[in-house]
């Protein structure tokens, strides 16, 4: 199986590279999570691109495909507490870092989706802007954080029911907005996301 041709499977054929990506920056509630994966230089999937381009349908089916084949993949979570903490960015960059540690395969180069990232453990790194749209290895981690964030949301949909994060999964839709105005924010929103329309209320 062919992954689609704009899909490149390495920049160094003689490394052993991770693919780095998280999902979950822009919501209001709920953790970002972080996915980092080592592919075979082989590996192609028709359905493998930027998850943002994908159907929820399509994640699903290439999830568990994803975690068969990798030759290792790890996914991580930072809390809203956390980002709270050390900003939204450094938040991204830690949960990258914490899953490139759990890799039970240390690469030798990482691939980095966006244009922001921080030296870390001696390891060598290239940021790709829209490098889920760029490397087999970063759609793969793209693949993984978002689905993994995805069930997270709907599952803490079930103990805030009046949010919508099944749907929504945290982002500032009119739905979402409207349930904090009625019902107030949840230990699971950031504080340090703020909406105009938001601002009388209080955490």
């Amino acid at each position: 199986m062919r992954s689609e041709p704009h899909l490149l499977s390495y920049l160094h054929e003689d490394m052993i590279e991770a693919g780095c990506d998280e999902a979950g920056r822009g919501p209001l509630a709920g953790s970002v999570f972080a996915a980092a994966v080592i592919l075979p230089k082989d590996f192609h999937h028709p359905l493998l691109n930027d998850s943002k381009k994908m159907t929820e349908k399509a994640r699903e089916i290439l999830r568990p495909i994803i975690e068969k084949e990798a030759i290792a993949w790890a996914v991580e979570e930072v809390t809203a507490e956390e980002i709270d903490t050390i900003n939204i960015l450094n938040a991204s960059i830690t949960g990258m870092q914490r899953a490139v540690r759990r890799l039970e395969t240390r690469p030798d180069f990482l691939l980095i989706d966006g244009n922001r990232f921080k030296p870390f453990d001696g390891y060598k790194y290239q940021c790709v802007v829209k490098g889920d749209a760029t490397y087999a290895s970063i759609a793969a981690a793209s693949v993984l954080a978002k689905t993994y964030r995805d069930e997270y949301m709907r599952n803490l949909a079930k103990e805030y029911p009046h949010y919508g994060w099944e749907r929504n999964m945290g982002y500032p839709t009119k739905e979402h907005i409207d349930a904090i105005i009625a019902h107030g924010y949840t230990p699971h929103h950031r504080k340090s996301f703020h909406l105009k329309q938001l601002e009388p209320t209080l955490f």
